[in-house]
């Protein structure tokens, strides 16, 4: 069951590192003098909603439009409020250095301008995301955040982010994640020559383990600090984050001790290259041998207590975690929203919730190619499903059903048969390999057709940014 496979895409819903590692974000690309990688990664930080900053002495205080993208302004405010966004989120991912502000404010406003134009084109194109996936992205980011969405929205009010605006922006991240599912995906092919040729590369370097060129697998488990947190508040949950690092290393079930502990995030993170992570966990974890727990580590966030499960050289664990799913999904359509797909989905687990099958159901609703066999989708490893129905899968104990979920493909209800640690074949290495060269090769042709879309965008510059 091919259709749902993926490597972890561009939509990292994130106010703080945490979120963002769970939810795998954009990586920086190339060589970048010190302190750019931390500011490709804040600038790629796809929600991190925060207030309008006050006008600084001496600056006017009236908006003004600076750039024209298309028929569409970017004004004065919404360069600075992504400033500052960029310059919390660096924060939080315990960036050593500041860019300097007007090279920030340039960065700021061209990202700005290839957002616009993306947005612009998904509308204009027929594609939307209704308030039901909406919805659910907020539930998601305020658990990744060990918050109900209440609280958010609170947090967020407090920041000087009203509802609409956070709405607003998720609405639109979600656009263009599925413009470039829709336009960029369809352009990646891997052949076996490139995997050959993939595994030529790592044997040329000799075998080399050092973190900017491996994978790895990490347990992570959050302990959450208010933002306004006193000394009396911060020592306290430090205690708590010491008995959660003395628990992960003296029980063998890590999963198990996140469960009693975390307050945000998903336990085991999977295997992805170590620039996928915040570099304050890199630079964390070194030299930690598989298996090793370190912490607490203190960011923005609160404190982090990590467990290196696996690592390679070359991009493949030996032994991986693999679960066997099943799951129904219905296909969404004008006829058909995600709400009410949802509704749909829902009214068949109240029927397992009686005694009916999971594979019966599948084999009468589901709109795929597993419904033959049930909705059977066999094992699977780490990253070898799209972002959001992994997520799900892998908050799921053995037996149990999610809730609806929503992903490019359509709504899925999720059942987790089994889970096992499993040692890979060649073969299955070689699969995953795929995904991992995969991956790179939609980075490029996701960058060549971000270029080719600006490219196109009528950009009007005006005033620049102050």
């Amino acid at each position: 069951m091919r259709h749902l496979i993926s490597m972890p895409r561009h939509f990292a819903l994130g106010l703080v590192c945490a979120a963002a590692v769970s939810a795998g974000g954009v990586h920086a690309q190339g060589m970048r003098q010190p302190g750019a990688q931390d500011l490709s990664r804040a600038l790629s930080s796809s929600i991190q909603p925060a207030p309008r900053a006050p006008e600084a002495a001496g600056l006017r205080s009236a908006d003004y439009i600076v750039a024209i993208v298309n028929s569409e302004p970017v004004t004065n405010n919404e360069v600075r409020a992504r400033m500052r966004r960029v310059l919390q989120a660096m924060q939080a991912q315990g960036a050593r250095q500041t860019p300097d502000q007007d090279e920030l404010a340039r960065e700021v406003l061209e990202r700005l301008i290839v957002e616009k134009a993306q947005i612009q084109t998904a509308k204009e194109t027929g594609i939307k995301v209704d308030d039901y996936a909406v919805d659910q992205a907020i539930q998601n980011l305020a658990r990744q955040n060990g918050m109900n969405a209440d609280a958010m929205r609170r947090e967020m009010a407090g920041q000087g982010v009203t509802e609409k605006m956070f709405r607003d922006e998720i609405r639109n991240q979600m656009l263009m994640q599925r413009l470039q599912e829709r336009e960029v995906d369809g352009r990646v092919r891997v052949s076996e020559q490139d995997i050959d040729r993939y595994m030529a590369e790592q044997r040329s370097q000799g075998g080399q383990t050092d973190m900017a060129n491996s994978t790895i697998n990490l347990g992570h488990i959050l302990i959450t600090v208010p933002e306004r947190a006193s000394p009396a508040e911060v020592a306290q949950r430090q205690a708590l984050a010491e008995q959660a690092l003395q628990a992960a290393r003296s029980e063998p079930d890590f999963a198990s001790v996140a469960r009693r502990f975390s307050e945000g995030g998903q336990a085991i993170l999977g295997m992805r290259p170590a620039n996928r992570y915040p570099s304050l966990f890199i630079e964390a974890v070194g030299t930690t041998p598989v298996g090793g727990v370190v912490g607490p580590i203190r960011s923005a966030a609160g404190f982090h207590i990590l467990k290196v499960v696996d690592k390679s050289a070359n991009g493949v664990a030996a032994v991986v975690t693999q679960n066997h799913a099943r799951h129904i999904l219905l296909r969404t359509s004008p006829q058909l929203g995600e709400r009410e797909a949802a509704q749909q989905l829902l009214e068949l687990r109240q029927r397992l919730d009686r005694g009916a099958r999971f594979e019966d159901l599948a084999r009468q609703y589901s709109e795929d190619g597993s419904a033959a066999s049930g909705g059977d989708l066999g094992w699977a490893g780490p990253g070898r499903y799209v972002p959001e129905f992994e997520q799900a899968l892998n908050a799921l104990q053995p037996g149990q059903v999610s809730q609806p979920v929503v992903s490019r493909f359509g709504v899925h209800l999720i059942q987790l048969v089994e889970r096992r640690q499993a040692t890979l074949t060649p073969r299955e290495q070689r699969e995953m390999l795929r995904d991992v060269v995969r991956e790179q090769k939609l980075e490029k042709a996701q960058a060549t057709w971000l270029q080719e879309l600006r490219g196109q965008a009528y950009v009007e510059y005006r005033e620049p940014p102050q």
